[in-house]
């Protein structure tokens, strides 16, 4: 059995199972990337839930994890070379839980770099563009008497689903018939948009019908619904 007792996170949220890899998270769009990679990909993993509400992600054994106080993060004890493995940010977890299992990244170097480059899409766009409609459509922002900040975000959010919708034409993922990392990072941030922020109507949903159809098709999948369960609430 690996020793997990020089990580101070494992002093705030022990594992059970010290050989499985051990996932700090929530289900928010980020977290759900990789909770359903995990289930996936099969590999056997522990969920902690770091309650963000009560400031866990501020804690020093968080912190340990990932200074910058952000989920999702991991600790593998089965690492490079068979030592433990600490490492936060989803895309850079999702790259890593790929190549670990052979799964879900094209080995064609060509179609790598293309599922990247739509991982990249999502980290660099979408999240960041999502998530400010939920603080000025559903969170604090809403009472602001200026609309022009969320009316900016509402815009951007609108380019990128006709860039995904056009990406998806014709295609059953992102990358055509090979389901990828890069449908794992983007459909939980739209879900989220439809479900959580309740903005589906206010960016126009329905005018994109590829992204609803491939977002239909997702949660079908049954570990995309185990992943959405992660961790326990």
């Amino acid at each position: 059995m690996i020793d997990l007792s020089p990580y101070p996170v494992t002093r705030k949220w022990p594992p059970q199972f010290p050989d499985w890899l051990q996932l700090y998270s929530l289900p928010t769009p980020n977290g759900v990337k990789v909770s359903v990679m995990l289930e996936e990909c099969g590999i056997p993993y522990e969920a902690h839930r770091v309650d963000i509400q009560t400031g866990d992600q501020f804690t020093p054994e968080f912190l340990s994890v990932n200074p910058n106080n952000k989920i999702p993060a991991i600790l593998d004890p089965q690492g490079p070379g068979g030592s433990p493995l600490v490492l936060a940010e989803s895309g850079a977890i999702l790259v890593y839980l790929a190549e670990k299992s052979g799964q879900f990244l094209p080995p064609d170097a060509v179609a790598r770099y293309q599922t990247l480059q739509w991982l990249m899409f999502q980290m660099g766009g979408i999240g960041p563009m999502f998530g400010q409609i939920g603080f000025f459509h559903r969170y604090g922002g809403k009472d602001y008497e200026d609309k022009r900040p969320l009316q900016r975000y509402v815009t951007e959010a609108q380019r990128l689903l006709k860039v995904l919708d056009q990406q998806l034409k014709g295609k059953s993922w992102i990358m055509g018939d090979t389901y990828t990392i890069a449908d794992m990072a983007i459909l939980p941030w739209v879900r989220c948009l439809i479900e959580f922020y309740d903005a589906g109507e206010l960016v126009g949903l329905g005018k994109f019908p590829n992204v609803l159809r491939v977002l239909a098709a997702w949660e079908k999948r049954p570990a995309v619904h185990r992943g959405l369960q992660m961790p326990p609430r």
